[in-house]
């Protein structure tokens, strides 16, 4: 009765305020007639005016705006990704998406499209946009540098990255009097011009510079932690060498510049000695994210603004301001943690990519038309190289690095990425740089840092690192080679649950075994001051677990580009008899969406359609595994078993299904598990593949007389629920598995823990 009468009032409501309307819609009509004005009415067709009205949508600046960003953010994330793959820094893609989609590309061969994507009264919009992201990251790299490094490990650094600047910079003012004459704009004078070209050769770039010591494992290194201090101080000196170069080019000449250099000192001062001990004390008291609430944040961003604001006012450029507020920012490290990642993600994914494009449509690679112009942009480069390249090499030399050790360090100073771009930005927009040379700059720029990673693999072949001796771990009494496990996860809540399942094969055996925990990160999401402190967090549940258990348990932590590589090449590496590498519970494919997405991702990745194309791989086969896991299943050489985690607390009860002979290998790790843990093993022969090889069926019997009847053989064609039910684990080859899932086995959908194996 109830629902009648609230549908009643529904309908009552609903109609009588419809019909409300409609009378009054009407009565308005009539007022249009007793109007003293004239409308003249053009009568055009429905589809004209929807015509109309969908152009008018389209093109408005805020609409265009959105198309712009939404088509950066995914140019630029291709870019990045094609990058990555050939083993580049994601930057130089980013930088690359940007002079595509400028004039020297997408300009010249679709003009029409980048006419309308990129119309000339939108760019304004864009460059404000991309500026406001250029400071939420010039606030962040100043976070990143951490000035303690400076003060305990400033001295050989310090003399490197001083001569880095100096070196080319010199060189750069010696180009810049050698093309002023035909290069330089006709109101630019020649100081201006030589301190620009100067400072534009100093520079390094420090973010680029971090994650590739980070990707190649120098984190820890000797030369590692110098060239990271190398490139703080390079950042510093650099930036306040640009804050008087711009001083002086807005100015005209170094006399008229000393009042702003005045007004700048007096910021700085002001800065450090003032607003910073107000910074710290809040630092110290809201260094938690729980306590770190709105209007605290508010105070930091405020201050942020107010930074830029004033260096720009001031005539060094808002981005000094945004730098020296992140420099000033506590030094409590779970502050800064915090602070990076609110801001992190929305200026390095979102607004970032815009400033590269931005970039890109100012560089007109087309106006280097002549081979003479070329050889001024090869002259450019050469002289870059060999001042920071060699510059830094040089002085690491001088004071006692090894040459290795000295070349890898000009190496990574020589890279520019994107600190080179801000830099060359502002002297484009100060009319330094005409269109020629900014061109020329920016693709110095890009060489430079593309070099980086083919200059450091040609030192590590020329100028190997001293390797001693391996041997592997012996037992102190008896000479036993140990038992090598590496437990590979992702998710730190995971590990306690993967190192319990470690310690059951090897637990009465823990004196002759060495265990192995790794954990992979990828670059590009860490920054240079948080990644200690990552490290310490990441390991501690498993650290915890494996104290509880008695397990002693080595850690390795290594940042990367590409985890399933970094994977395949620690274990192989490492030549260990079992990798556990946890994947979670994706791996349950079979669903309309999973198969989409499996022949998705395969026409997607460039590899698997070469695979398919020779015929090495279906297209449309029935796959178990992601991309992820068929990888390290190709490449790896070493035992490893795919864990598949529900909430897996003890291992009692095994399941052990049998479909081929090739499956017997499984013995090996089901006696492992007897011995060590007293686990009650079931085999299911599922083919009857136990009954028709009398050797594996001796085997097991062996086994059972050794363990106190500890397993057992069922001859079953199929698993049941039931039998499930009572099991903690899941014992499987990888070939068992695929008939499981080829044959469509509804039990898979009831299976406990599983630990899919490959011999």
């Amino acid at each position: 009765m109830k629902t009648y009468k609230n549908l009643l009032f529904y309908l009552v409501t609903i109609g009588g305020f419809f019909g409300l309307i409609l009378y009054i819609l009407g009565l308005g009509q009539l007022l249009e007639v007793q109007k003293s004005i004239q409308t003249i009415v053009q009568v055009r067709s429905h589809w004209q005016q929807f015509i109309t009205t969908y152009h008018h949508n389209l093109t408005h600046p805020l609409a265009i705006l959105l198309l712009q960003i939404l088509t950066i953010i995914i140019v630029a994330r291709i870019f990045g990704f094609l990058c990555k793959k050939i083993g580049q820094p994601t930057v130089i893609g980013e930088i690359a998406a940007g002079i595509f989609l400028g004039p020297s590309f997408v300009g010249s061969y679709v003009p029409e499209f980048s006419a309308f994507l990129f119309p000339a009264q939108s760019l304004g919009n864009l460059q404000f946009l991309s500026q406001i992201g250029l400071i939420f990251f010039m606030f962040i790299i100043g976070m990143e540098l951490d000035l303690r490094i400076l003060k305990t490990k400033a001295n050989d650094a310090l003399v490197i990255s001083h001569a880095s600047i100096i070196f080319p910079f010199t060189l750069g003012v010696g180009l810049a009097y050698y093309i002023y004459i035909n290069f330089a704009p006709a109101t630019i004078n020649f100081l201006s011009f030589a301190l620009f070209l100067g400072i534009a050769m100093s520079i390094t770039a420090f973010p680029v510079l971090a994650r590739i010591v980070q990707e190649r494992g120098l984190s820890k290194t000797r030369v590692g932690t110098i060239v990271i201090t190398c490139a703080a101080a390079d950042d510093i000196t650099a930036w306040c060498l640009l804050a008087v170069v711009i001083a002086i080019v807005k100015a005209g000449t170094v006399v008229s510049a000393v009042y702003t250099i005045i007004m700048a000192v007096g910021y700085v001062f002001l800065m450090v000695k003032v607003v910073q001990p107000f910074l710290r004390k809040l630092g110290e008291k809201y260094s938690y994210k729980e306590s770190l609430s709105k209007p605290i944040v508010a105070i930091f961003f405020v201050i942020l603004l107010l930074s830029s604001f004033t260096t720009e006012v001031i005539g060094i450029h808002a981005l000094f301001g945004a730098f020296l507020a992140g420099v000033i920012m506590p030094s409590n490290m779970n502050f800064r943690n915090i602070f990076i990642e609110k801001i992190e993600d929305v200026s390095l994914v979102l607004l970032l990519p815009l400033f590269f494009v931005f970039t890109g449509l100012r560089t007109q690679i087309g106006l280097l038309n002549d081979i003479h112009l070329w050889q001024i942009c090869g002259l450019i480069v050469l002289v870059a190289v060999v001042g920071k390249f060699f510059g830094s090499a040089l002085s690491a030399r001088y004071v006692g690095q090894s040459w290795r050790d000295s070349l890898t360090i000009g190496a990574l100073m020589n890279t520019r990425g994107l600190m080179e771009l801000v830099v060359l930005n502002i002297g484009y927009d100060l009319g330094v740089l005409s269109p020629q040379v900014f061109a020329m700059m920016v693709i110095m720029a890009l060489a430079t840092t593309l070099m980086t990673g083919p200059a450091l693999d040609l030192i590590n072949k020329f100028l190997p690192e001293k390797k001693y001796p391996v041997t592997h771990l012996q037992d102190s009494n008896q000479g036993q080679r140990k038992y090598k496990m590496l437990v590979s996860f992702g998710n730190p809540k995971r590990s306690q649950t993967m190192i319990k399942l470690a310690n059951c094969f090897v637990k009465k055996t823990i004196q002759h075994t060495s265990v192995t925990a790794l954990h992979l990160s990828y670059s590009t999401e860490l920054n240079q001051i948080n990644t200690p402190d990552y490290e310490l967090d990441i390991f501690k549940p498993i650290e915890k677990e494996a104290k509880k258990l008695n397990i002693p348990l080595f850690t390795i932590f290594k940042a990367t580009q590409d985890i399933d590589k970094e994977i395949v090449h620690t274990a192989n590496e490492g030549n260990y008899d079992l990798v556990i590498i946890g994947i979670g519970q994706s791996i349950f494919e079979g669903t309309l969406l999973g198969k989409i997405l499996g022949v998705t991702s395969k026409i997607i990745n460039p590899e698997r359609l070469l695979d398919t194309i020779t015929g090495k791989e279906k297209l449309f086969e029935n796959t178990i595994f992601g991309e992820r896991v068929k990888l390290i299943l190709k490449s790896s050489k070493v035992p490893v078993g795919f864990f598949i985690d529900k909430n897996l607390e003890e291992v009692n009860h095994v399941l052990i299904p049998i479909f081929s002979i090739s499956d017997s290998f499984l013995l090996v790790y089901a006696q492992k598990l007897i011995h060590n843990s007293d686990v009650k093993v079931t085999i299911i022969d599922v083919t009857g593949t136990i009954k028709q090889n009398p050797e594996i069926k001796e085997n097991i019997k062996s086994i059972e007389r050794i363990t106190h009847h500890n397993i057992a053989i069922y001859d079953k064609d199929k698993l049941d629920s039931a039998l499930l039910a009572d099991q903690n684990l899941v014992l499987i080859s990888i070939d068992g598995w695929q008939k499981a899932v080829d044959h469509q086995s509804t039990w898979l959908k009831d299976t406990p823990s599983t630990l899919i194996i490959k011999a």
